[in-house]
Formats: C-alpha cells, structure tokens, sequence
C-alpha cells in the first residue's frame, strides 16, 4: 500500500503542485481514509521528502539504463530529455518552485542528489563525445558539466521563464540544443542536425 500512495502522490503532486495537494485531496483520488495514509507517513513533510525520492530514484534508474546503451552522446541526451520530460509531466504546476518555496530543505537535498548525478551522467557524456570527435577536443569539461546543471535549473524558474511565453516542452528542446551547438564539431553537427530534422518528420 505504501507503494501505491508514494505513486499517487507523486503523479498528483507533478501535476497539481507540492503545496496545493492535501491528505484529504490524496485519500479521496485514492478512494481509501486518511489513516490509511498516515499509517506509513507521519504527516505531509514525510510524504513529500519520500514522494521526491522515490521520483528521482525512479529518474535516475532510467537514466543509467539510457546510459548503459552506449548510443552516440548526441543521442542520450537527447533520449534522457525524452525520457525526463515523461516522468515530469512536462511540470505543468511548476512543482520545483512550490518545492523550492514551502518545502526549502527537500528542495537543497533532491537538488544535491541531483547535481551528483547530473555532474557523473554529463562528464561522462562529454568525455566520450571528446573521443568520438563529436564534441570539441579544447572543451573545459568540469566547466560545461556544472553550466549544463546551472541552466537545467534555471529553466525551471517560472520568473525568468514563465510557461506562457516558453512552453515546457519547447524550453527543454531549445536548451539542449543551445547546449550542445556550443560543444559539437563539425561532425556532430551533422548528426544533431539528421536527429533534429527525423523528430520534426
């Protein structure tokens, strides 16, 4: 049972917010009592630290799977945005900034795990790019790594960015190829180009 609520709650808090989902709201979209609910959490706070974690384990797992493909690095990244996005929900409620304002010691702990993960995924990435000539040999790789992460977030704060003026899907796309057209030689280029024009068809 604690299974199903941790998926529930993630699944509702995605889509309608960290702040704006109650008990009460979870145990009525789930049909069962709030006793049942707190039999396994203590209270929101623990359901939401839970929630968090189960959601980024889940991401990251999917990631190391991507990873363990060994497609070209061009490729991954451009799967494990496919494969975020999926998981995210495309973040209609902006959840990371409700996360971030009522929830602010989950955010900087998920943002922690975050950065460690990204930072092992995206170094790795870049490394093999450099040795398939697909991404500039002159690269300063711990810089790239940690502005890739830096601008991850920031696309992610609805005051610079707000979804009516940069739909989510839109914004993850131009990003990643804002990243990787800085990066990539002449070669690479056209293997982004090839992938972006067989998504468009």
């Amino acid at each position: 049972m604690k299974e199903k609520v941790l998926e529930k709650a993630t699944e509702l808090f995605l889509t309608l917010g960290f702040k704006s989902v109650t008990m009460d709201d979870l145990a009525h979209e789930m049909g069962i009592s709030k006793k049942t609910i707190y039999a396994h959490f203590e209270n929101k706070t623990k359901l939401v630290e839970e929630s968090t974690s189960y959601l980024f384990n889940r991401i990251s797992t999917g990631i190391d799977t991507i990873c363990a493909l060994h497609k070209n690095p061009i490729e991954e990244l451009l799967d494990i945005k496919k494969f975020v996005m999926q998981h995210l929900k495309d973040e209609k409620s902006s959840p990371q900034y409700q996360l971030q304002k009522y929830y602010p010691k989950i955010y900087a702990s998920i943002r922690s795990k975050q950065y460690d993960m990204m930072q092992h995924c995206v170094v790795n990435n870049i490394k093999k790019g450099i040795e398939m000539g697909i991404y500039r040999e002159n690269l300063n790789i711990d810089f790239v790594s940690r502005i890739y992460f830096s601008g991850v977030i920031s696309i992610k704060d609805i005051k610079l960015f707000p979804p009516d003026l940069f739909p989510t899907n839109k914004l993850q796309d131009d990003f990643l190829e804002y990243h990787l057209r800085g990066i990539i030689t002449p070669d690479g280029r056209k293997i982004l180009n090839n992938l972006i024009n067989s998504n468009h068809e």
